[in-house]
């Protein structure tokens, strides 16, 4: 892409001279007479650089009418290079541009092959500075994810976990916005990330946004960036998510926690690809591929008002459901074999076995909190072991769910061909079956069901119960 470079001075001989030369250069190259038209300018477009005369109609030796110009080009942008020329040459003039935020000085009449190494140097050290600010906060945001994100592998013994992948990497090789869902803990944001490598933007950043974090205030400015002066604290030009993610992938994880009040913004972004900074005039364009994920129920959350229906429609273009890790219980000890064994690495011990009743135990119990769960309970048996191996005792799960009645392949293969009994009929049968059972196990046992029965939709399942979904956890949990 051609750099810009806007040319201010008042008189057109200079002004086509100029042109004519850094047109020859494969510049594109911008012209402008007055301070007024420049500014205009400069708040409407992008420029690369500004090479600027001194002197205009009010005063023709000074210099203040530029040296003015100077300032409120650097209100505007406070990056931007600025090459200052004049005929009237002096040490103090020179000195006085320098102090007003010019980047360099050159005197009229110009050499051609000096004007032209200033413009270049000028140029190339602006884009490795904004280089150097993207890159330093791409680590940063990278680092955080790399701290958040799961360490486990992406394993797939399972049937249905193998046809969740099968789609996913069919949908990474193309460009089309993705829409994750499921429990919390399931590692949508490590499927992010996958789809995000196998795609062709995997050479470039993938920048994540916890949705819930951001807050109404200050969403614009996370988002879209600042520049220097928007508000009270803004002290520098800030370059926000969309932009560090510019030809790469933007993961707004937790979207159905956007602020309504903010979901039209980020709509016209996402469907223009074009935002503007906080406090800037200046409209830029970027190109990312988008993917979001969230554990809600979306369709509910439109028909209650609390998200949009066309930014529903322009984040979902591909849907996939990341299955709960209790229908995925071939998956569970290979799982914890492999957090297993970077725990260890982790803590610098020798990596345990895992036992036969232990393993049971985890393939038996039913995860709420799916893989998430599954590594912090590794990562704690790991620390709290004083053996060689893993016991029951060790992974400290609740009795309550390892003494369930009900066998959990049993349930999660019949789940889709079995209509689900009452829960009166339920308990009445256990009770037959064995009386000794207390009310807790059989209400976990009826709240397994359902939620099997919903295939792992906790919103259904806490609805049928008549229950919140905060509140069906919290019973879950107990």
């Amino acid at each position: 892409m051609k750099k810009r470079i806007l040319l201010v001075d008042d008189d057109i001989d200079i002004l086509s001279a100029l042109k004519m030369l850094l047109v020859c250069e494969d510049y594109d190259v911008s012209l402008c007479q007055t301070p007024n038209s420049a500014l205009s300018a400069v708040k409407h477009e992008t420029f690369d650089l500004i090479l600027m005369d001194l002197n205009y109609s009010l005063d023709t030796t000074s210099g203040e009418e530029g040296l003015k110009l100077i300032e409120e080009f650097r209100k505007l942008d406070d990056e931007l290079p600025i090459v200052v020329m004049t005929g009237w040459a002096t040490i103090e003039v020179a000195v006085s541009t320098m102090q007003n935020g010019a980047n360099d000085f050159i005197q009229k009449p110009w050499e051609n092959d000096r004007i032209l190494a200033i413009i270049a140097n000028q140029i190339k050290l602006a884009r490795s500075q904004k280089n150097s600010q993207k890159l330093s906060q791409q680590n940063q945001l990278l680092q955080q994810q790399v701290d958040r994100e799961l360490g486990g592998e992406l394993i797939a013994k399972s049937s249905v976990m193998q046809q969740t992948m099968a789609i996913i990497n069919q949908v990474a090789k193309s460009d089309a916005s993705v829409l994750l869902t499921g429990e919390n803990g399931t590692g949508k944001s490590m499927f992010a990330r996958y789809i995000h490598e196998q795609s062709s933007r995997g050479r470039a950043a993938q920048i994540s946004v916890n949705m819930g974090a951001v807050t109404e205030s200050l969403f614009e400015s996370e988002m879209f960036g600042h520049v220097k002066g928007a508000f009270t604290d803004a002290k520098s030009t800030r370059i926000g998510r969309f932009e560090l993610a510019d030809n790469g992938t933007l993961f707004l994880d937790e979207i159905a926690n956007t602020p309504y009040s903010q979901q039209g913004k980020l709509l016209r972004v996402l469907e223009d690809s074009e935002f503007e900074k906080v406090g800037g005039n200046k409209t830029q364009s970027i190109n990312i591929r988008l993917i979001s994920a969230t554990n809600a129920n979306l369709d509910l959350a439109v028909t209650d008002n609390l998200f949009r229906k066309d930014l529903l429609y322009r984040i979902n273009t591909i849907a996939i459901e990341i299955p709960p890790l209790r229908n995925r219980v071939e998956d569970i000890i290979p799982l914890a074999q492999s957090f297993l064994s970077k725990t260890a690495t982790k803590y610098h011990k020798s990596e345990l076995k895992i036992t036969h009743d232990a393993q049971k135990a985890l393939k038996v119990y039913q995860w709420p909190g799916n893989i998430r769960e599954l590594n912090h309970v590794i990562e704690r048996a790991q620390i709290l072991s004083q053996a060689n191996e893993i016991t029951v005792h060790d992974l400290g799960l609740p009795d309550i769910q390892l003494s369930s009645p009900v066998n959990l392949s049993e349930r999660v293969n019949s789940s889709s061909s079995v209509d689900l009994p009452t829960d009166d009929a339920k308990a009445e049968e256990q009770q037959n079956n064995e009386p000794t059972y207390t009310l807790a196990t059989l209400e976990l046992d009826i709240l397994e069901r359902r939620l099997s029965y919903f295939n792992g939709n906790a919103v259904k399942a806490a609805k049928s119960l008549g229950l919140s979904r905060s509140a069906f956890y919290r019973r879950l949990g107990k």
